[in-house]
């Protein structure tokens, strides 16, 4: 055995047994090991996501089963970074590009559910992705150095390979985005036996808000969900999309308390984008509404303890937008290589190239080489806050919508998303002036 695979093991054994004593070590300690790194984060709401996300970590570690205990420790800590972090340089190394930390896969479009503006309502229905294209897909992104991988759709649970690709792949993480609806005693069983899976659960709301959007009888079944998991020591998540309906309900100290209280180790939000199952504009949080979010998120990082990610408004913590390789993107049930769910373009297919070719597109290139969109960081998204910026990108490298309908975002919607950013950017920068501030007196300025 070389010297280097000598050193590798050891490495790999310290991190397990750091692991093993990390729950039991006082917070007050582990942030002083941590804090030249933590310090060097640039703004106080990233610091302060970390610290949480610190804290909660250590104790999810308590109180998930040995085996997904395992599988994090394994996958996240050490596979991520022992294995991960050496190839994702060596492809910076040869295409002058980062490798995503996530990529994001949906395997099906299928879903049992008919949700009121689902963003994937226009995807094909007929066609799942085969198995060997999902297989091959999560394959070449580990031999890129990503061992995070999402899994979103349609519902993901309606694959019959799901735990089979689960088992294949178990150096791999996967957050798997849910209704939770399929999610009985059976299956988190088999979840915690895997333990390379963390769902997150849609949720609206309170009972009203997920059942009208999501049906009669959902919220219940989210429940009985989140309690199987809960039992076999998975850790699970829960999933928001704000709305103009339910944005300030989602950022409610009762809200969060309540899926707090249900067990979920993390909580993220996303916007409404008008795209998908008849896209309506007027469903977009307002931008005061956004405002708002942005300010009870950074009070609620203070005095929660559950952490708490925004998807849109959260562009600092990440230096702006997150699409097209630079963190993620999104490969659809068809092949089709997206730069984020929500962005449905797209040039090139899985079906006809390699992952790694298609990362290095024109159109990829093109995104990268334009992000940040703005100075603003709050102001990161091409749909929704620079919707110019997505016209001129898939004008200038042909990038075609993925579903039909998918371009009524450049032409029919464009006028009303152009107000919609321009009313929003005006708030936003009002914003950043005092985005430092959001610190430790909560939302103030």
């Amino acid at each position: 055995m070389s010297l280097a695979a000598v050193a590798e093991g050891a490495r790999r054994q310290a991190v397990r047994t750091a692991a093993r004593v990390l729950p039991y070590v006082p917070d007050s300690w582990v942030f002083a090991a941590l804090r030249k790194w933590v310090d060097a984060i640039p703004y106080e709401q990233g610091r302060v996501f970390t610290r949480r996300l610190i804290s909660a970590a250590k104790e999810l570690l308590k109180r998930v089963s040995p085996n997904c205990r395992k599988r994090i420790v394994e996958n996240f800590a050490i596979n991520n970074y022992f294995l991960g972090v050496p190839r994702r340089r060596a492809f910076r190394a040869e295409l002058g590009a980062d490798a995503p930390y996530v990529i994001a896969i949906s395997p099906t479009m299928r879903c049992n559910l008919r949700c009121a503006g689902c963003y994937a309502g226009d995807y094909s229905k007929a066609q799942n992705m085969s198995h060997e294209l999902f297989a091959r897909v999560i394959g070449e992104a580990r031999d890129l150095g990503v061992y995070f991988i999402t899994l979103s759709g349609g519902e993901c649970f309606l694959r019959d390979d799901l735990l089979g690709i689960f088992r294949t792949f178990s150096d791999c993480y996967f957050q798997v985005f849910t209704n939770g609806t399929l999610i009985g005693d059976a299956m988190a069983a088999a979840l915690a036996d895997v333990g390379n899976v963390m769902p997150a659960v849609s949720v609206e709301g309170f009972e009203a808000e997920t059942d009208a959007r999501r049906g009669k009888g959902t919220f219940a079944r989210v429940l009985r969900a989140m309690a199987a998991l809960r039992r076999e020591g998975v850790p699970f998540a829960f999933s928001a999309t704000a709305t103009r309906q339910n944005n300030d309900l989602l950022v409610s100290d009762e809200f969060v308390d309540f899926w707090a209280a249900q067990g979920c180790f993390f909580g993220w939000y996303f916007n409404y984008v008008p795209i998908g199952l008849r896209p309506d504009p007027d469903l977009m949080p307002t931008p005061e509404q956004r405002v708002h979010r942005i300010r009870r998120l950074a009070e609620l990082r203070r005095t929660r303890q559950i952490p708490l990610a925004d998807f849109w408004n959260d562009g600092p913590l990440v230096g702006g937008c997150m699409a097209g390789g630079k963190y993620c993107l999104h490969i659809n049930s068809l092949g089709d290589v997206e730069p984020c769910v929500f962005a449905h373009f797209a040039v090139d297919n899985l079906r006809d190239k390699p992952l790694k070719e298609a990362l290095n597109s024109a159109f990829f290139r093109e995104i990268r080489a334009r992000q940040p969109f703005h100075a603003n960081h709050l102001r990161a998204c091409m749909i929704t806050d620079n919707p110019a910026v997505l016209r001129e990108l898939v004008a200038k490298t042909g990038a075609h919508p993925t579903h039909e309908n998918a371009d009524t975002l450049l032409r029919s919607l464009a006028p009303q998303l152009d107000r919609y950013a321009a009313r929003y950017g005006r708030l936003a920068d009002e914003t950043w002036k005092t985005y430092r501030g959001l610190d430790s007196d909560g939302a103030r300025g």
